[in-house]
């Protein structure tokens, strides 16, 4: 399928401020059919802004017939372009990371739904997927009702509590009073929900993928969850990887991506009855 590229810039209000954000559209096109119409994904990048493995990752996914919006998380310190993948860049992807507030990060997420929404050629059916830092902000995405289908990425900071400011580390199984961390807010998660981590990740060691897993079911989402044996973190990006970039698995994940998204947002499944599945033990 073509795609036709562009962007858009959106107002955007949070802590009392008022910026503009970029969201970079990847829009699927059929010679002939003006009014075709496909679902929304919002693709949500690493702490390097939309980067060019993350504009390739957009288009693959557009080239199935997704609209997808990818939006520049830190204009609330900077312009829309990318960070370098080097150590000047990751420090400041970083220090953005934890001083850009929750209430921003929500924000910049509602407004890309509304713009994809506010599109003539969207079907109304939106999901969310993302990588490291944007693998947290495409499941905290999903809090958002509008979104039924997610897909992330070794997953940052889910865990340890840690996006956005914070005075420590929390890894314990109990929620602390009144947080807004999003491990602690997965009740209100109404969509379905994939992840996908590498079991070498150092970033989300063995006790904080599980500490996620248990809170999923926990709050009874329904989800997938996947752990490949040799992959590390980042293992998706085909540019600057440190060596720790994997085709193979890289593969096999979207194709998890398509059979969510494919299933959920191109599918009119009507609505959930609420039914409970009966399942036969069966050999």
């Amino acid at each position: 399928m073509l795609i036709r590229e562009s962007h858009a810039d959106v107002q955007t209000s949070a802590d009392g401020k008022e910026t503009s954000m970029r969201i970079f559209v990847f829009h699927p096109t059929l010679p002939q059919y003006p009014n075709a119409r496909f679902p929304g994904v919002v693709l949500f990048s690493e702490i390097y802004q939309v980067t060019g493995p993350v504009a390739r990752f957009a288009r693959q996914i557009a080239g199935q017939g997704y609209i997808v919006a990818a939006p520049s998380s830190y204009h609330d310190f900077t312009g829309p372009e990318a960070l370098a993948y080097d150590v000047p860049g990751t420090d400041k992807g970083n220090e953005w990371k934890v001083k850009k507030t929750l209430q921003s990060y929500d924000e910049d997420s509602y407004k890309t739904v509304d713009y994809l929404l506010s599109l003539p050629t969207c079907s109304g059916r939106i999901g969310s997927t993302g990588m490291c830092l944007g693998g947290h902000l495409a499941l905290r995405a999903s809090l958002d009702p509008r979104i039924s289908a997610c897909v992330n990425y070794f997953a940052t900071d889910v865990h340890s509590r840690t996006l956005g400011p914070y005075s420590s580390a929390d890894t314990s199984a109990q929620s602390p009073e009144n947080s807004n961390h999003t491990i602690d807010k997965f009740s209100e998660i109404k969509g379905e929900v994939a992840m996908i981590f590498g079991i070498k990740d150092t970033h989300v060691p063995g006790p904080g993928r599980d500490l996620i897993r248990q809170k999923l079911r926990e709050t009874g989402v329904v989800f997938s969850f996947y752990e490949f044996a040799w992959a590390q973190h980042a293992f998706i990006r085909d540019e600057l990887s440190k060596g720790r970039y994997d085709p193979a698995i890289t593969k096999v994940c979207f194709e998890v991506l398509l059979e969510l998204f494919g299933r959920v947002l191109k599918t009119d499944l009507g609505p959930k009855d609420g039914t409970p599945e009966k399942i036969e033990h069966v050999c």
